[in-house]
């Protein structure tokens, strides 16, 4: 019987992550964070002071090793879990994303994270590129401003300065881009449950993705 994959997907700050990797410690599955490998490559690609906007500078992707694990982002071989939460990284990470060589090497490598076993992997293409075939899709959303708080929150929690009004900008521009680029644009597959978590706290958006999963793997008989 073939593993069980849930495709979560969703806009900058819904919650995408957070629910993730509760919902995965109450299944035992395997939680996929895509958005922080493609942090990773953003913090590389600055360190190396790349033109971001330049695809022709990307010749690095292949020397680089990105590797998600046990909830902490490893960028050849070191921990970079608060570095990649900076605003520098946050304000490029959509410019890198857009690179079809950078795509390509990560979509490879997270269609591969299927043979973990079960395995929840949230971002914003999982369930129209990586995974059109997972066996439940799910689009978290919220309103800019309640997304907007959630980042404070987290960012104060990793030791990162936050000021409301920029994150809030910085979530609402990273919301064109992010739907708007030509490769792997975000948007809700068509077959994908939407979610709204504006006004829900966390342990209802956990329940409800709960139920969802259950659901869906009882009418798989597993």
């Amino acid at each position: 019987m073939k593993n069980f994959v849930v495709a979560i997907d969703g806009p900058a700050g819904s919650g995408k992550s957070s629910i993730s990797k509760l919902v995965c410690s109450k299944l035992g599955f395997t939680h996929i964070d895509t958005g922080a490998m493609y942090r990773a490559v953003t913090l590389e690609a600055l360190k190396r002071k790349i033109d971001v906007e330049n695809e022709n500078e990307y010749s690095f992707i292949d020397e680089i090793d990105v590797v998600y694990k046990d909830g902490k982002v490893f960028l050849n071989g070191e921990d970079v879990s608060g570095f990649i939460r900076t605003s520098e990284v946050t304000n490029n990470a959509s410019a890198v994303s857009r690179v079809k060589a950078v795509r390509d090497k990560m979509v490879d490598f997270q269609r591969e994270c299927r043979n973990y076993g079960n395995i929840l992997m949230d971002g914003r293409d999982i369930g129209t590129v990586v995974f059109p075939d997972a066996d439940l899709k799910v689009f978290l959303t919220a309103t800019p401003e309640e997304r907007a708080k959630r980042r404070c929150k987290e960012n104060v929690a990793l030791g990162v300065e936050s000021d409301y009004n920029t994150i809030l900008e910085e979530i609402k521009a990273r919301d064109y881009k992010d739907s708007n680029r030509a490769i792997a644009p975000l948007k809700k597959a068509c077959d994908a449950i939407l979610v709204d978590t504006t006004n829900m706290t966390i342990d209802e958006v956990c329940q409800e993705i709960l139920r969802l999963i259950n659901e869906r793997l009882n009418e798989n008989g597993k």
